[in-house]
C-alpha cells in the first residue's frame, strides 16, 4: 500500500487504506465493524471480497460507494477521494446491493432509462443502452411490465441492468447473484467477464466459494472487518499449503476466530 497522501498510481482504479468504520450500539457499546481494511484494485481486474456475513464486507462497499462516511482511513475511486469529492466518486461508479430497491410503478424499461439520464447518458443514446442491456440479460420479455409485477431474479436483473446503464469505470457488486436462478446467475458471471475484458474495475463481494474461483483473479479473505489476506487461489492455497480456496479460506479464519473448523474435517 501507498505510504503517501496521494491519490493512487496508474492502474489502480480503487484502494482502500487503514479504512474503519465504528458504531454504537446501546448493548454493544461501540465496536469496529470495520478494522483498518486495505486493498486496491485494479483497471479490468475482479477483485473478490469473499466472507461470510457479518465480515465487514457491506460496510467497506458501502464507504466506497460514499453512503457511509469512514471513521477513519482514506479511500479512493477512480482517483477521486470519496470522502473529500463523494459526487465525482459517485459518477465513476456502478453500485449493485443485495437490498438494492426498484420503483414499483416504473417499467423496467423506465427505470433504465431514468437513471440513464440521472447520470448524464446522452438522450440519443438512452434507447439503445437500453435495448443493449436488456439483451445482456434477457429481459426482453418483461422489460416493458412494472416492477411490482416482476419476479426475483428478474427484479435483481434489472437492478443489475440499472447498475450500470452508465457504463462506469468502476463496478460494485455486493452478493450480485442473490436472488438469479441458474440461467440468470451465468448471464451475471458472463456479465462480469465481459466487464473485466472491457478494462473495467470490478468488486466482486461473495461469500459463496464457487464464485470467487470461477471470476475472480484476485481475493481477499475478510473476517471480523479485517483483511487477512489477499491474492490469487493459487496463491493463497501455496501460502497456506492447502488443496483449494475453502481450505485456505478456514486456514487463515482460525487465526482470528478458533472456533471455525479446521481444515479437512
Amino acid at each position: 500500500m501507498h505510504a503517501t497522501n496521494s491519490a493512487p498510481s496508474d492502474g489502480i482504479a480503487v484502494e482502500v487504506r487503514d479504512l474503519v468504520k465504528a458504531f454504537h450500539d446501546p448493548r454493544r457499546g461501540t465496536f469496529r465493524a470495520v478494522d483498518g481494511m486495505s486493498f486496491e484494485c485494479r483497471r479490468g481486474e475482479v477483485f473478490g471480497l469473499l466472507g461470510p456475513n457479518g465480515a465487514g464486507k457491506t460496510t467497506t462497499l458501502r464507504v466506497l460507494a460514499t453512503i457511509l462516511a469512514p471513521t477513519s482511513g482514506r479511500a479512493f475511486l477512480d482517483g477521486i477521494d470519496v470522502v473529500a469529492q463523494p459526487l465525482e466518486a459517485r459518477r465513476r461508479l456502478g453500485f449493485l446491493t443485495g437490498n438494492t430497491g426498484l420503483y414499483p410503478r416504473l417499467t423496467g424499461r423506465e427505470t433504465l432509462s431514468f437513471f440513464a439520464r440521472l447520470h448524464g447518458v446522452p438522450e440519443q443514446r438512452i434507447a439503445a443502452r437500453v435495448d443493449e442491456l436488456s439483451k445482456t440479460f434477457g429481459m426482453e420479455s418483461y422489460l416493458d411490465g412494472r416492477c411490482e409485477k416482476l419476479s426475483t431474479g428478474q427484479k435483481q436483473k434489472i437492478s443489475i441492468a440499472r447498475a450500470v446503464v452508465h457504463d462506469p469505470p468502476v463496478l460494485i457488486l455486493d452478493e450480485p447473484t442473490s436472488g438469479l436462478d441458474i440461467i440468470g446467475s451465468s448471464a451475471m458471471i458472463d456479465f462480469v467477464s465481459a466487464r473485466r475484458a472491457a478494462g473495467t474495475c470490478v468488486i466482486f463481494s461473495t461469500h459463496i466459494l464457487s464464485e470467487a474461483e470461477e471470476l475472480c483473479d484476485r481475493i481477499a479473505i475478510v473476517l471480523k472487518g479485517r483483511v487477512l489476506a489477499i491474492g490469487t487461489q493459487a496463491e493463497l492455497c501455496e501460502r497456506t499449503g492447502t488443496a483449494n480456496l475453502r481450505q485456505a479460506f478456514l486456514h487463515y479464519a482460525r487465526s482470528v476466530d478458533p472456533e471455525v473448523p479446521s481444515v479437512g474435517r
